[in-house]
């Protein structure tokens, strides 16, 4: 079996978006992808909410914990996706050569209201991640 390709998924925060589309990647398109996720500037934990976002639909991100894009500059990646669009302005050049997209979700930190107000944003934005980054990838792969 041939190695997996590399996506590493970049945010603001790396705290809601990225780390969502880590675990949805590292779910579903494993062993073809494997994600790793970072942020431009790093929250210190990530987004409870996120968490139990995710745990709803079976995938577990209570060990994830963001980190600098800064981290993953020198690493070869096959691809690098940005998942907000202040994260694709000030995304850096990466020294090797890498293919790049883009896919902007909105940002459920945003949401206001009690947990179960907020968790419909929450909700939607992992959704969206399901249903546009997951099909993205997974064409790319037959490319």
């Amino acid at each position: 079996m041939p190695e997996p390709k590399r996506v590493l998924v970049l945010c603001t925060g790396n705290s809601c978006r990225s780390a969502m589309a880590e675990g949805w990647i590292n779910h579903c398109l494993s062993p073809v992808w494997q994600a790793r996720s970072a942020g431009t500037r790093p929250a210190d934990a990530v987004s409870p909410l996120a968490v139990r976002a995710m745990a709803e639909v079976g995938i577990d991100i209570s060990r994830h914990r963001p980190e600098h894009l800064g981290v993953y500059l020198d690493q070869p990646w096959d691809l690098v996706v940005t998942v907000c669009d202040a994260a694709r302005e000030l995304c850096p050049v990466f020294p090797h050569s890498v293919r790049t997209l883009h896919v902007s979700f909105p940002d459920p930190a945003d949401a206001v209201g009690s947990d179960e107000e907020r968790m419909v944003s929450y909700r939607a934005t992992r959704d969206a991640i399901r249903d546009r980054l997951l099909p993205e990838l997974a064409g790319l792969d037959k490319r």
